[in-house]
């Protein structure tokens, strides 16, 4: 018999094993060959899942056609479309740990797998995944659920939703329009955190090349999805695992890459929360030092209103942007083709000059996201500076404070938001929403404002733009200065020079300090088990027991 995990199960455990997986309809004569978990997170629910099951028909194909036996389990995923602007966002973040923990209780639970195929396609449920690869280390693969079609550019989607808040547009045009940039199943278009991550497997190494923005159930995608499983088969004999990949020099290729497209500030939970299940210490400052250094040179919305990463792909796609970038990337790492990146990209070429720009005339001369610190965040902040305009990257103004994100909503609708204000929404950080919501909803009923900054210990969409502020650290439930700023104090941001500040003196913050009582929230079960064992954000947010 064929060496793998299930032979060396003792013989009459093995036997008993085996004949429970025969009664799941498991052909006893195929268990000698590698076993291959496909770890999938289909559901019916999720845009960006809901064709995982025919994607994973695929790897299952090309897993038996190179002599594996694969094995399907599912998991959880969370749309953070529907879960947007109201509570249920406090359970984002955290099924990030849930996907984590449930594919690696499936995998150890059981004993047999020799390798594994992960199936996903959105915002925390790949990093949930790839953070599950580099904790079972077993060889593995990321297959990626790709981007639906848009078939009307992002500042029309953009138009009708500010229609609808004017009250120009009714609920049923809304919906209309919307079918027509969100029209099928697939990743949403935009450069948001889902499309950031697809695109990030693949720079890691984790992923095939070219899979990171597929067009979802194109022919292409599921004759990749069966070369996938082919290849799992080979990293299993040649023993290739995630830790032969996932080094130090993957993830600063992988920040990398995010800088120059200008991808989702969620990229910076997400890669340190992946490195640490990997052994790899990824500090916040590291995404600022890089980002100082690389340009950024791929501009798709939420970076212009014009290009989705449907056009991103159709120019080349992750090779291409990795080619007009390996000046700046470590060429030489391994990945799950058992190739060099500088191997998997040779053959790459730039299609369109107007999505991918040269190195030599990029679109700015730094990196997509910038990290703020100063009094107002001791230990870093962040901002998508690629989505700001020039005259809005110094900015004052007194601070109007909110202790949720209801809150800040109810004072909007009674319109006591006005231009200049430095909007404070606090106690949404990990520890204090808990959960870290995500407050697209909120950047999205201030693009009214000319002039206004957003600053928040809860986290954004890679869809926000402006002076959006979040991430903020130490959060305000840790007693972070975040928790002492009071409605006129002067705010100051100035994203050049890396500084977020409000002007008050020391003698005052410690007298409010003295006085401070932190808001505690009530919350499920789940939420208060997330909540006291959470990290900062500024460590990715990763868990600390």
């Amino acid at each position: 018999m064929t060496e793998n995990r299930l032979s060396t199960i003792k013989p009459y455990t093995r036997a008993i094993l085996k004949s429970h997986l025969c009664s799941c309809g498991v052909d006893y004569n195929k268990m000698d060959r590698p076993v291959i978990a496909i770890a999938n997170s289909w559901n019916e629910i999720v845009p960006g899942h809901v064709h995982l099951r025919q994607l994973a028909d695929r790897v299952k194909k090309g897993v038996l056609d190179a002599g594996g036996l694969p094995l399907e389990f599912n998991t959880i995923a969370v749309c953070d479309g529907i879960a947007q602007g109201h509570d249920g966002m406090k359970y984002s973040l955290p099924s990030r740990e849930v996907v984590a923990d449930s594919v690696e209780t499936m995998v150890n639970a059981h004993g047999i797998f020799d390798g594994m195929v992960v199936l996903s396609s959105c915002d925390k449920i790949v990093p949930g995944m790839l953070m599950a690869t580099a904790r079972l280390n077993l060889p593995s693969l990321v297959v990626l659920g790709g981007v639906m079609p848009n078939h009307i550019k992002p500042k029309e989607s953009k138009e009708a939703r500010q229609k609808f808040l004017a009250g120009e547009l009714d609920e049923k045009g809304l919906v209309d329009v919307t079918k027509k940039y969100y029209p099928s199943a697939g990743a949403c278009p935009f450069l948001g955190t889902a499309n950031t991550m697809q695109g990030l497997s693949e720079a890691l190494g984790m992923a095939l090349p070219y899979s990171s923005w597929m067009q979802a159930l194109s022919e292409e995608q599921l004759d990749s999805a069966e070369a996938a499983g082919r290849q799992v088969v080979e990293l299993v004999k040649n023993n290739i695992k995630p830790s032969d990949i996932l080094r130090i020099e993957s993830f600063r290729n992988a920040i990398s890459v995010l800088l120059a497209m200008g991808g989702s500030l969620n990229a910076c939970l997400h890669l340190p929360a992946i490195a640490h299940e990997a052994g790899v210490d990824l500090p916040l400052d590291l995404f600022d030092e890089i980002s100082r250094s690389v340009p950024f040179i791929a501009g798709v919305t939420p970076n212009n209103n014009e290009y989705t990463t449907n056009d991103l792909q159709r120019a080349g796609g992750m090779p291409a942007l990795m080619k007009e970038l390996s000046h700046h990337l470590n060429l030489d790492i391994l990945t799950v083709t058992g190739k060099t990146i500088r191997e998997n990209i040779a053959d790459a070429e730039v299609l369109d000059r107007e999505i991918i720009h040269p190195l030599e005339t990029p679109i700015d001369f730094e990196g997509g996201i910038a990290v703020l610190k100063g009094n107002l965040a001791n230990q870093g902040a962040l901002i998508k500076q690629s989505a700001i305009p020039e005259e809005l990257k110094t900015f004052s103004g007194p601070a109007i404070v909110f202790n949720s994100e209801d809150e800040f909503l109810n004072a909007f609708e009674e319109d006591k938001i006005k231009e200049g204000h430095a909007v404070v929404i606090r106690y949404e950080g990990p520890k204090g929403g808990p959960g870290m919501k995500e407050l697209h909803r909120c950047t999205e009923v201030l693009a009214k404002f000319k002039k206004i900054a957003l600053i928040t210990d809860g986290r954004f969409s890679g869809a926000s733009a402006g002076v959006s502020i979040g991430y903020v650290s130490p959060e305000a439930a840790e007693a972070g200065n975040i928790a002492l700023v009071e409605d006129g104090d002067t705010i100051e941001v100035d994203v050049t020079k890396r500084t977020l500040s409000f002007h008050v003196s020391e003698e005052e913050i410690s007298l409010r300090r003295e006085k401070l009582e932190l808001i505690k929230r009530e919350a499920s079960k789940f939420l208060r088990l997330y909540s006291s064992s959470s990290s900062s954000a500024s460590s990715g947010a990763i868990r600390v027991i």
